[in-house]
């Protein structure tokens, strides 16, 4: 699935979309470039999973890892300046990603084949300043079904 969002608000406007629709424990994985919208729509995630307001959220690019209660825990996780399988273990990720928890990783491209059946893959490419192509690829029966209630979804028009 393909979406074209045209504002850092409407990337914002697609991640809470995707959080309300969030009901299990899910792994979503961002890859792009850096300033591609891959904070911007976790900052929108946090609103749709119910994080409260006064949780600022940014990228955890030095701490690695920032954790906010809601209605289904988030995890925020940066691998930006890990750069081997050491890395990932001196920080515990295995033990993050075993948490039931919505669980988001920028720079996921980096974990190789470190994830289980189910998670949610978002490519975000630049296409000019304001826009941005976010494919979304369901990796697993349950975010299959949320892609599909996506889709179904007549108020996906983020503008």
């Amino acid at each position: 699935m393909d979406i074209i969002t045209h504002s850092v608000d409407e990337t914002r406007k697609l991640g809470r979309l995707i959080g309300t629709w969030i009901h299990f424990p899910l792994i979503i994985t961002l890859t792009g470039m850096l300033g591609s919208g891959k904070t911007a729509f976790v900052q929108g995630l946090a609103r749709g999973l119910d994080v409260p307001d006064e949780y600022y959220i940014t990228s955890p690019t030095y701490t690695l890892i920032h954790e906010f209660p809601g209605r289904r825990p988030l995890i925020h996780v940066d691998l930006y300046r890990l750069n081997q399988a050491a890395d990932f273990e001196e920080i515990g990720l295995d033990d993050v990603l075993d948490r039931q928890a919505v669980i988001a990783i920028e720079w996921a491209d980096r974990l190789c084949d470190r994830l289980a059946d189910n998670h949610l893959d978002l490519n975000f490419k630049i296409v000019d300043d304001e826009i941005r192509r976010i494919q979304l690829i369901a990796g697993g029966h349950a975010a299959d079904n949320l892609l599909k209630a996506l889709r179904r979804q007549s108020d996906l028009k983020l503008n």
